[in-house]
């Protein structure tokens, strides 16, 4: 942490995260690569040092990449109240976009356009997720046996049961641990990350309630409490509840509500603001979201004055490795399961291939940009009747 008086001002701090969540396309690697060229590079407001621990705390912990980055650099300098605003601004630009976008979609999403719209968009929306799983799989795993047979055997619970289990996540982070690192020797890491892990959880569960509200509040802080690997690692588990458990939205809904977090700024699991609001409307879309970032928050705020003594112990990141490996499977059943719900003919299943090998052989054309094609080419073909 920065024990000098910082150069900027928290207010310089906020106005810069509004900004960046406004127009950060690129997924949670090219936004941390902007928080360095700009904080660190560009205006010196964030030393590398801390800027460097605030990036592996963001990968070792649960939640979304880009905003945990964001609320750490945020607590530098300023520490709750400073990670409190810069995690809030990071978020809303995104989070009134979804909203808007629900509201649009709850107008006319019974209309036929918008229904070839999203008819390409959730096809080109498999293989975008299709690929992100095939590139976190080869960054992650490696040559690890312990670690591929963690991610087979998650991947294939999750294609079957049609459901996240995370109990199974954090089975496959203990085995690691386990084998890895011998138990008993050194155990005061993993007790501090599993207190910051309780508290959320014990929060999300500790109440029963028949309101609507609460209950989208408990299931959404339960789903932010396990997004490890990837923002995407959330869809699996959200697909589980809204669409099997609870039946707030149907298969389709679903797809187009990760469409949605696609072609917006910021992090992918914004979309639980779009999914709150189709629910519930905007007081839906508001729990939705604070029920997933809270845990995000916590897990930042909580572990960050003892990082630098902790953070990088072999048990931990025994840990964090074997939860990774069996989220990265949950992503890869999770292909199959939404897979099979929107390639229901050949042009579906040929906008799902062409968007994963566009990907793969090229990394300048933005995902927005490829899901705006798509979305045109579902409503020609629609319109054409085929």
């Amino acid at each position: 942490m920065s024990e000098t008086k910082p150069s900027y001002r928290l207010q310089q701090l906020i106005l810069y995260a509004l900004k960046l969540g406004a127009t950060g396309f690129g997924g949670p690697v090219a936004l941390v690569g902007y928080m360095f060229r700009d904080l660190v590079e560009k205006r010196k407001w964030i030393s590398e040092a801390d800027y460097k621990e605030g990036l592996t705390l963001a990968q070792l912990a649960p939640g979304p990449l880009a905003a945990q980055l964001a609320i750490y650099l945020g607590f530098v300098d300023y520490r709750i109240l400073g990670a409190t605003l810069v995690g809030v601004a990071f978020v809303l630009p995104s989070f009134l976009m979804v909203v808007c976008l629900g509201w649009l979609y709850k107008l006319y999403g019974g209309l036929n356009w918008m229904q070839a719209v999203f008819y390409g968009v959730g096809a080109s929306v498999i293989g975008i997720i299709a690929f992100s799983a095939y590139k976190l799989t080869h960054k992650t795993l490696g040559k690890n046996k312990l670690l591929w047979a963690i991610y087979l055997v998650t991947a294939l619970t999750t294609a079957i049961t049609e459901s996240e289990k995370i109990w199974l996540i954090l089975l496959g982070g203990v085995i690691v641990w386990l084998i890895e690192n011998p138990p008993f020797k050194k155990l005061v890491p993993l007790s501090i990350f599993f207190s910051s892990v309780a508290l959320p959880v014990t929060a999300s569960t500790a109440v029963s309630s028949p309101s609507l509200l609460w209950t989208i509040f408990t299931f959404f802080a339960k789903a932010g409490t396990f997004v490890f690997g990837s923002g995407l690692a959330i869809v699996p588990f959200l697909y589980g509840g809204v669409v099997k458990e609870y039946h707030w939205l149907s298969d389709h809904q679903f797809l187009d509500a990760v469409a949605v977090a696609m072609i917006t700024p910021g992090p992918v699991v914004i979309t639980v603001g779009f999914i709150g609001y189709l629910v519930a409307g905007f007081a839906g879309a508001s729990i939705a979201a604070l029920g997933t970032f809270l845990p995000c928050y916590l897990f930042t705020i909580l572990p960050a004055p003892y990082f630098k003594k902790y953070g990088k112990k072999p048990a931990l990141l025994s840990f964090v490795n074997g939860v990774t490996a069996a989220a990265i499977g949950a992503i890869t059943g999770a292909v199959i399961v939404l897979g099979r719900k929107s390639i229901v003919d050949w042009p579906t299943a040929l906008l799902a291939t062409v968007t994963a090998v566009l990907l793969w052989k090229t990394k300048k054309v933005p995902e927005p940009v490829i899901i705006l094609v798509a979305a045109i080419i579902g409503l020609i073909l629609k319109l054409r009747g085929v």
